[in-house]
């Protein structure tokens, strides 16, 4: 499995994005326009850096960027990285792009230009508001057949034993999901192989009699 993904541009955002995969186990790349930026992001043990501009073919060939599966582009321009992920799936034959934009109205044109994941952190706000409403709604308990599903987000505190482990070395009880991960503003999808930091915020998905034990495995609290 190719575990290679390159990072285009974005400070603080590729900052924080190349440690959690660099955590995750992912071969991460950073190009940036920026040598002040690339001073920053070099301190990030593992992470390769190269400055240049990701708008130009030159630059992506120096990085070798077919060799990567996925090439996400966090410019402050949305036109950059537009033409960042078009040169990287076109001229590098990357799998997977993935656009930032600032803009939500842009995503469907971004879609037809052929950008696989287009994320647009207004519209991410909007959906969280919405979803927050939701889970308002119905008191973060859903009813199914006799028994109830609980959905709870916990914060692991430095403390917890689940710290440093990842989802398949924790001893969670059997029919636990684990629906996302937030850490340093960034939302995940986790995997076995997602380990678990001090302050990330999981949401789990339990049954009534299943969410107590599932707590106390991941912040150690009864």
């Amino acid at each position: 499995m190719n575990k290679k993904i390159l990072l285009i541009g974005g400070r603080s955002k590729a900052k924080a994005l190349a440690t959690s995969l660099l955590q995750s186990g992912y071969e991460v790349t950073a190009i940036n326009a920026s040598a002040q930026d690339c001073q920053k992001l070099a301190e990030i043990s593992g992470l390769k850096v190269l400055a240049g501009d990701g708008t130009k073919p030159y630059i992506l060939e120096d990085a070798n960027a077919g060799a990567f599966a996925m090439a996400i582009a966090l410019t402050s321009q949305d036109q950059d990285n537009l033409v960042c992920c078009q040169l990287c799936k076109k001229l590098f034959h990357v799998q997977k792009t993935v656009a930032l934009v600032s803009d939500p109205a842009k995503r469907d044109f971004f879609h037809k230009m052929g950008i696989d994941s287009v994320v647009c952190a207004i519209a991410t706000v909007a959906d969280v508001i919405k979803q927050q409403a939701l889970v308002d709604d119905i008191a973060n308990v859903l009813p199914l057949g006799s028994g109830q599903v609980q959905i709870t987000e916990l914060r692991i505190p430095a403390a917890s034993p689940a710290v440093g482990k990842k989802l398949l070395e924790i001893n969670l009880p059997k029919d636990i999901i684990v629906g996302c991960l937030m850490r340093d503003n960034i939302t995940m999808i986790p995997r076995g192989d997602t380990k678990i930091l001090a302050n990330d915020k999981v949401v789990i998905i339990s049954t009534q009699e299943q969410q107590a034990p599932a707590i106390k495995e991941l912040t150690g609290r009864c």
